[in-house]
Parts: C-alpha cells; structure tokens; sequence
C-alpha cells in the first residue's frame, strides 16, 4: 500500500478462511498508523470534508460512525454483492497486467514476511468440550415447546 502512495481508503475481507483471525485489517491499519472500522456493512464518502460515514455490524444491531479517511475498513457480506462483468470487460481484463511484488521488491526483510515473520501462528483449531447438562427432546414440535417450557419452569428461568 505505501508502494502504491498516498490512499483515501483500504478495503479488506472481514477475516481469512485459514487461521479465522480477522487480523489483517487492524494489523494493516496499525503498519500505516490509519484509523480502523471493522465489521463495517454501508460506506457513504462525504463530499468535501474528508470524511466518511459508516454502519458497522454489531452484537446488537448496528452503529454509525463517522471517521476522517485515509482510513482501513473490513467488509462483511452486507456490503454488497459483487457484480458479474460483461464479456467486453472480461475480454479487458485477460489483457491486464497485475505486478506482483515480492519482499526484495518492496524493501523488505524476507525474515519479517510471511510465516516467519507473522506475530501470531494458529497452532489448533479445535471445537471447545461441551459444558454442562443437555438433554435432547424429541416429538412433535408442539410437545417439544411443551417439554422445553416445563423444563425452564423448573429451572427457575427468569421470565417463566
């Protein structure tokens, strides 16, 4: 991105599919000093004032926030949908060269790049033991909500 030069902003994916750690953006807007919005779902670039506003997905809902660019977001799927192109840009796009930059390119030391250079490593990924009692209901779809109603009844549930 510094190679490239001055940016307004950097879009990346919410989380990579091999370690799921969703650490890309923060780590990349942390590299360039710029401010980081994550799980961000609706962008709207404000003219003239250097500014974007944003809705950023959260346990509850969603908050809007509004941030000075240059700036790094992660998308999530709301975003939007990718559009598919027309023959003539496909055609087009055969034609494009895409440079490819390795460390020497960039000026940087091939022991701070890639897995040896990475500040975290997914050493396991594993499903964590279950916790507690189950029980498993089973009937028709009445007699389970019956059941599971009894069930909190009798465990004290607030609210039944």
């Amino acid at each position: 991105i510094k190679k490239l030069g001055p940016v307004d902003l950097v879009v990346c994916g919410k989380q990579a599919i091999d370690g799921d750690t969703a650490q890309v953006g923060p780590e990349v807007a942390t590299l360039l000093d710029l401010p980081c919005i994550t799980y961000v779902r609706k962008i709207e670039i404000e003219d003239g004032n250097g500014t974007m506003k944003v809705e950023r997905a959260t346990d509850s809902g969603y908050e809007i926030l509004r941030v000075q660019i240059p700036a790094v977001v992660t998308v999530i799927r709301e975003i939007g949908e990718p559009r598919i192109p027309g023959l003539r840009h496909k055609i087009r796009s055969k034609k494009q060269e895409i440079p490819v930059w390795g460390a020497e390119q960039l000026g940087l030391d091939p022991e701070e790049v890639g897995l040896q250079g990475s500040y975290t490593q997914v050493v396991k990924v594993f499903s964590p033991p279950p916790r507690g009692e189950r029980q498993m209901l089973s009937g028709t779809v009445e007699e389970m909500a019956r059941e599971l109603v009894r069930i909190l009844k009798s465990s004290n549930v607030p609210g039944f």
